[in-house]
């Protein structure tokens, strides 16, 4: 999916909004910091979420903005492990670690004997 976008001459205005409402918040947060956090918190939110929709105006962000629909739309083409597939592939997984981890034992005491056999 391909999506032509052009960048327009606001565009770095648009950006330099969206900078400033994330300073404007950061200063904000630490100027009002002896206000209730649940105040403090809902600014940052509303500031963050006017400079997101400030920054999907750009051409930058119209791209981005395709870019998550065209994931959703991947997501929803994946074909996924029904529970009893996903059951069997952890088993045979979890089989197999222990059989490693069984024969890592086996040589770390087989090497370890012989170590000490050779030291005396």
């Amino acid at each position: 999916m391909s999506v032509e976008t052009t960048e327009s001459r606001f565009d770095g205005l648009k950006w330099l909004v969206v900078f400033t409402l994330i300073g404007v918040a950061v200063v904000g947060n630490s100027y009002y910091a002896d206000q209730s956090l649940l105040y403090r918190v809902l600014g940052i939110v509303a500031l963050g979420a006017v400079a997101g929709l400030v920054a999907l105006q750009t051409a930058k962000g119209a791209a981005f903005w395709a870019l998550v629909k065209g994931s959703r739309t991947e997501i929803r083409k994946v074909v996924w492990p029904t529970r009893q597939e996903t059951v069997q592939t952890t088993m045979i997984v979890v089989v197999f670690v222990l059989l490693v981890a069984l024969i890592l034992w086996g040589l770390d005491s087989l090497l370890g004997w012989l170590v000490s056999l050779a030291i005396g």
